[in-house]
């Protein structure tokens, strides 16, 4: 290989870098940089596989079982691989790109007429199935492994006590001349009857739902009734009555079994009855529902999308689901921003140092653009400033440091 570079590049000086050369140049930078990163991102991730398994062994118990620990890590070991790839990206491209310069080669192609440019966009080229491979895994993998992960760490290990999951509601009640104690109405005799405060611990897209309580309160907020639910199962839809001329409305509409009711009178006393059943009734579907029930971190970016467009429509927003929409979407930029970086401590003020101080300084901005990228999310969910320029700036500013250092030495 040494030797067929450097025919390549005398070839490409005598001929000042033909097409032909230039592709076999070209090739051999791309296969070192693509396998310098491969080995550093499987590097990052196993590493990161074995704390995980360390940390595990502190929650052993008789329910927590070894086997149930290993699932779990298998589990959540693509959200390992796709945090890992910016950082991985960066370490590799130093990698390769600095065993080249050890050798002279750089050098050789620099002289040879190749500019530091090209050597750069033959790098970036590589990157970029990393960029592909974040976003499948993104899209198409990380909301079932991610559930799956919760399942075991739900079932195994109470983790509910520090953690808040679910979708929590607060809805208007109406009683109505019916007595339908349960339900919305839209009809015109419907009287003020205080408000439910609603809890669903989990949904999946099928319209089936997990654990429910519900807390009605009267006008004056005095606690009147609570009910839990082991689970429920999506049973269809009845359109709202509505006297204008607007698009029909539904209410859709979930049938709750092992039911637990509790009724407290005015005089303080409580007493408990067990049901088999009871119905629950929500203005919207169980799309909707099984978006609102789960973390922004565990759903795909089209998933994202539409709950930022169902959360529009109801007139509000989640900034935390809009700030894992645009972390994960402009992923690739924050790759591609890196791996700029990386070159320019190549070519840059660095050039003269050893492979093994580029390495050290290679993880320690890779560790620090991923503590940026986690500041920047505080600041806007603290602040409500727009996540998209909050998620933009530290891979703006990478990226310009990067283009910067490689003038400097132009």
């Amino acid at each position: 290989m040494r030797s067929l570079f450097s025919n390549s590049a005398a070839n490409a000086n005598k001929s000042n870098g033909s097409s032909s050369n230039l592709k076999v140049l070209s090739r051999y930078v791309k296969l070192n940089a693509l396998l310098a990163i491969i080995a550093a991102i499987i590097g990052l991730w196993a590493l990161q596989l074995v704390f995980s398994y360390l940390s595990e062994l502190d929650s052993l118990d008789d329910s927590y079982t070894m086997a149930e620990a290993l699932k779990y890590i298998l589990y959540r070991s693509p959200y390992f691989l796709e945090q890992f790839i910016p950082t991985g990206a960066l370490l590799g491209a130093v990698v390769g790109l600095g065993l080249l310069a050890n050798k002279s080669e750089l050098v050789v192609m620099r002289a040879s007429g190749v500019s530091v440019y090209r050597i750069v966009s033959w790098v970036l080229q590589p990157a970029l199935l990393f960029v592909l491979l974040a976003l499948m895994i993104n899209q198409f993998i990380l909301p079932t492994s991610n559930q799956l992960a919760h399942e075991i760490n739900n079932t195994d290990r109470d983790v509910s006590i520090t953690t808040v999951r679910g979708y929590w509601t607060v809805q208007p009640r109406f009683a109505t001349s019916d007595s339908s104690e349960d339900r919305n109405s839209d009809t015109t005799d419907a009287q003020p009857d205080g408000s439910d405060i609603l809890y669903i611990d989990y949904a999946d897209a099928k319209g089936n739902i997990g654990e429910v309580k519900r807390w009605h309160l009267d006008n004056n907020g005095n606690l009147q009734t609570a009910i839990r639910a082991e689970d429920g199962k999506y049973i269809g839809r009845k359109p709202i009555d509505s006297n204008s001329d607007s698009a029909k409305k539904y209410n859709y509409e979930w049938q709750l079994n092992n039911m637990t009711k509790l009724n407290i009178s005015q005089g303080f006393e409580a007493s408990q009855a067990k049901s088999p059943s009871d119905t629950l009734s929500l203005p919207f579907a169980p799309e909707s529902v099984y978006l609102l029930t789960r973390e922004a971190e565990d759903l795909s970016l089209t998933q994202l999308y539409e709950h930022k467009q169902f959360m529009r429509g109801q007139g509000q927003r989640s900034l935390n689901h809009e700030l894992a929409f645009w972390q994960k979407l402009l992923s690739p930029l924050s790759i591609l921003s890196l791996v700029i970086v990386a070159c320019s401590f190549v070519f840059g003020s660095l050039r003269t140092h050893s492979l093994g101080l580029r390495i050290v300084v290679a993880l320690l901005f890779g560790l620090l653009f991923s503590y940026l990228q986690d500041l920047v999310g505080f600041v806007s969910l603290a602040t409500g400033f727009s996540p998209l320029l909050m998620v933009l700036s530290p891979i703006i500013a990478s990226a310009l440091l990067g283009l910067y250092l490689l003038k400097r030495q132009m």
